[in-house]
């Protein structure tokens, strides 16, 4: 076969590029676990080695600086947990894995659930700041969940009996490491909810592993806490560890013991506090002793100077006074009133109204006949005015002209005809005679 027979022929580095899109396109970012081996790491700070399982193994390249970014040192035989991306290395056509993360496998594996749990709860806005509830100012009564064995309850009481011993404390034992431990602590928290005893409830344990952690990254647990009506304080592990119920938590304290010293104010401060308030109750009442002691005193100054008795007097002769005026008006109103309707009787009785009314109809009677009247020389004028119209009107108007033997032509659209060169041959015309019309037709002059 010739060169011009096969359909595509491919250098090497075609095909290795062929395969490095094919590859990069097929698989997306990858986790793999396995074994370490054939570790190296040259001077330009990039980590090579092959991860292995009983079975198979596969090169992988972490580049520099993620390379110097690990929290652990590789060596051969440990067991990781890496991600990245599949790619083909064409100048040897070595396939391999290009990573970005690179991490201790047992571990590792817990701390992607963590991130990837922490994500879908993030996005359903668990964590807003906006929907945790405030502690109240003075705590009465408390529900610790904890371990009754283990030291974070110790540290929580001494921490509480120290500050503020009046609070009432409850433990509700609960395993906080292990399997089962998820289940026992969402039941206690429930039930401690459904009691309505306390006023806030705190999660505390002490430090450890993120295994030891786990059952506080539980997911169950996490949304017991986002529906608790009470405030829930999460103090688990030391300041550095971080679990799930932490960032739910309405309030989240570095150690269980720094948890105890949040709920409730110390002993001290609360004397120095209430000693405070007491001096500055005893000041104000002091100064609301003496204010209210000057308005007295000025109350009896103004009172005497005053004198209420003779100004009481005053008010009554100034009362009688004007009932006094009151009437006078009143009285006097009233005679004008009076003089008004004898005024008016009079003129009543002056002008006679029967009289009147007699008068008037008479006239009433004497103008009947005179709209009848005017209307009849009204009438009279204006038929002399019409039947002068109508003659001057006949007098300009044709028909009287075709009365006297004249006649007046019309084409058939209704147009006079008011010359020869109005009509042409063949055109039908009427005649209007005094007493009808008549039909013709234009003919030549020749016809």
């Amino acid at each position: 076969m010739t060169r011009d027979d096969a359909r595509k022929i491919l250098s090497p580095t075609q095909l290795n590029t062929l395969a490095r899109d094919l590859l990069e396109g097929a698989f997306p970012l990858v986790w793999v676990e396995g074994e370490l081996g054939n570790l190296s790491r040259p001077g330009s700070g990039h980590l090579y080695f092959t991860l292995k399982d009983a079975r198979a193994q596969v090169r992988c390249a972490l580049f520099k600086p993620k390379s110097q970014w690990l929290n652990f040192v590789p060596r051969e035989g440990l067991r990781v947990l890496a991600r990245g991306r599949l790619t083909l290395y064409e100048a040897r056509g070595d396939y391999q894995l290009i990573l970005d993360s690179l991490e201790e496998a047992g571990e590792g594996a817990l701390r992607r659930a963590f991130e990837e749990l922490k994500a879908k709860l993030q996005a359903e806005g668990l964590f807003e700041a906006e929907r945790k509830r405030p502690l109240p100012a003075f705590v009465r009564r408390i529900g610790v969940l904890t371990s009754p064995s283990g030291a974070a309850v110790r540290d929580v009481l001494s921490v509480l009996a120290r500050r503020f011993p009046l609070v009432e404390v409850d433990v509700l034992p609960v395993q906080v490491q292990g399997e089962t431990a998820p289940a026992q602590i969402v039941a206690m928290l429930q039930r401690a909810v459904r009691s309505g005893r306390y006023d806030t409830l705190l999660l505390a344990r002490g430090g450890g592993s993120l295994e030891d952690l786990w059952a506080f990254n539980d997911e169950r647990l996490v949304r017991s806490i986002a529906a608790s009506p009470i405030p829930v304080v999460s103090a688990i592990g030391h300041e550095t560890d971080f679990s799930l119920s932490d960032f739910v938590a309405d309030l989240r304290a570095p150690t269980p013991s720094v948890a105890a010293e949040l709920l409730v104010p110390a002993r001290a401060d609360l004397r120095v506090r209430l000693q405070g308030l007491h001096r500055r109750m005893a000041t104000l009442q002091l100064h609301h002793l003496r204010r209210d002691a000057q308005r007295a005193d000025r109350a009896a100054l103004r009172l005497h100077a005053l004198r209420p008795r003779a100004r009481l007097d005053l008010l009554l002769r100034r009362q009688a006074e004007a009932q006094r005026r009151l009437e006078a008006a009143w009285r006097k109103q009233l005679e004008h009133w009076r003089a008004r309707m004898r005024h008016a009787d009079a003129v009543l009785r002056t002008m006679q109204p029967r009289r009147r009314v007699a008068l008037l109809r008479q006239r009433l009677e004497a103008l009947r006949q005179r709209p009848r009247s005017v209307i009849a020389r009204r009438l009279q004028h204006d038929a002399m005015h019409l039947r002068g119209l109508a003659r001057s009107l006949e007098a300009v108007s044709p028909l009287a002209t075709v009365a006297r033997g004249y006649s007046i032509l019309l084409r058939d659209d209704g147009h006079v005809v008011r010359g020869v060169n109005d009509a042409k041959v063949g055109d039908r015309v009427q005649a209007r005679l005094a007493d009808g019309t008549l039909p013709l037709r234009v003919i030549a002059p020749d016809d």
